[in-house]
């Protein structure tokens, strides 16, 4: 599953409009029609509900006006609370705003806070409340009257489903920028954003769910796109039926660097998980006081003693000796529980350049990576 920046979303969607021709007012409509699809899954007798829509001015209060159409049609008398006035709204918002009003779904235009004390006593009446309010362009925080109204909403004791984002996150942040609201169920459209998935933002999103807004999928090849969540999808090859006429050594040797003095559960439990993901043999390299240990934890793994520091951890002086384990292997796991000894971290540094094989990075590896991230530049 693709996890994209809002820019890149942008794109996708430009890409969808101007190359292949579906307009917007298309993506908009099967937007409404999926979150509409996800609330009926949690609410499906909707028609008991008092359902309340807050909508912004934007896109995502577009979408938010399709949703109430869509449960006006399932018997849901729903009640748009649109935080701008209704001639403020532009394109595929105003389209969808006006065909909400001609079949007679009520809109209540909010300006002011004044207005807003008078209507926000609808959201506490609610059953079910659909934030709108925001897309996924946020990059500051909300203030003033949006704000008291994501307050307002947090306050509400209604089920809470967010378009998209919930509004007040950034899209492109884990971070919590400001007020945003708590959903219970988050309908995010085309692909996953990093707000999405990443805390502490992803608190914020509750229970996520992908909608398919009908973007071809092709338009989401793109090398660019770099950040991805694993998924059975994704994983399911790699555990297809084996053949009888195989053994351990087809399936790869993989060297593991991993383990000092205190942690050397974590060379353990990463080399157990090795084995169980399809590596047919792995070999564990480990600071040489803690070799027992680990040799003992399963039966399946091999173990090489490597320098050591005063503190048990793996030495510099290792560099030479990894370096020759390497050369039979074919890939290189490193960083579970090795710790961030100054030699260590020197051993780590000096490695990494000289890897010619696939590798992954983990724990404490990665911290050691991130006290010199131009060190990646230099790898192949």
């Amino acid at each position: 599953m693709k996890i994209l920046t809002s820019k890149q979303m942008q794109g996708v969607d430009k890409k969808a409009i101007e190359k292949l021709g579906i307009i917007g007012p298309i993506l908009m409509e099967n937007a409404g029609i999926q979150i509409t699809r996800e609330i009926l899954k949690k609410f499906p007798q909707i028609q008991d509900e008092r359902v309340v829509i807050v909508a912004g001015k934007g896109n995502n209060g577009g979408d938010g006006f399709v949703v109430a159409r869509h449960l006006f049609n399932q018997g849901c008398l729903s009640i748009v609370l649109l935080l701008a006035s209704r001639k403020e709204l532009k394109g595929d918002a105003a389209l969808n705003a006006g065909i909400a009003d001609k079949i007679g779904i009520a809109i209540k235009e909010v300006t002011s806070s004044r207005q807003w004390s008078v209507q926000k006593k609808l959201l506490f009446k609610a059953t079910v409340l659909v934030d709108a309010i925001f897309g996924t362009g946020l990059t500051s925080p909300a203030q003033g009257l949006y704000a008291n109204v994501i307050e307002d909403i947090n306050k509400s004791k209604a089920y809470k489903v967010a378009v998209d984002i919930p509004s007040g996150l950034s899209s492109d942040t884990f971070a919590i920028i400001g007020p945003c609201v708590r959903a219970d169920l988050t309908v995010t459209l085309a692909a996953a954003k990093i707000a999405h998935v990443f805390p502490p933002a992803e608190d914020c999103v509750g229970e996520l769910r992908i909608g398919d807004i009908s973007v071809p999928p092709f338009l989401f090849e793109d090398e660019k796109f770099k950040l991805e969540m694993v998924d059975g999808e994704k994983v399911h090859p790699y555990f297809e039926r084996r053949k009888r006429d195989t053994h351990k050594g087809t399936y790869g040797h993989l060297l593991m660097l991993s383990g000092s003095l205190g942690k050397t559960g974590a060379a353990a439990m990463a080399g157990k998980a090795a084995l169980k993901m399809g590596a047919g043999l792995v070999t564990v390299g480990i600071p040489k006081s803690c070799l027992p240990i680990v040799a003992r934890s399963m039966m399946e793994l091999m173990t090489e003693p490597l320098p050591e520091t005063e503190k048990g951890t793996l030495s510099v002086e290792a560099l030479p000796e990894i370096l020759r384990l390497l050369k039979d292997k074919d890939a290189l796991m490193l960083g579970p529980g090795i710790s961030t000894h100054e030699s260590t971290k020197e051993l780590v540094l000096s490695l990494l350049p000289r890897i010619k094989v696939p590798a992954v990075l983990d724990a404490d590896a990665l911290n050691i990576l991130a006290s010199k991230p131009d060190i990646l530049k230099t790898l192949s």
